[in-house]
């Protein structure tokens, strides 16, 4: 499985922006990956959810790394 920082920087590479790491968590929830809930969330709604146009470029990375087809 890749590392928040390896999707990070393919992110960067193929489409030029940086994703926060709450976004590629998000995006992993959404494709049904268990994440660990962060020391630091409060509550269990997301404060800071992936923006709709950036779930696609960060859905591609985890195809990329093989953690969903």
């Amino acid at each position: 499985m890749a590392t928040y920082r390896q999707i990070q920087d393919w992110v960067k590479q193929q489409y030029g922006f940086v994703p926060k790491t709450c976004w590629i968590a998000h995006v992993k929830e959404i494709a049904g990956i268990k994440v660990n809930k962060a020391p630091n969330r409060l509550g269990e709604e997301r404060l800071i959810p992936c923006p709709q146009d950036k779930v696609e470029p960060i859905h591609a990375a985890l195809k990329h790394f093989g953690m969903v087809n």
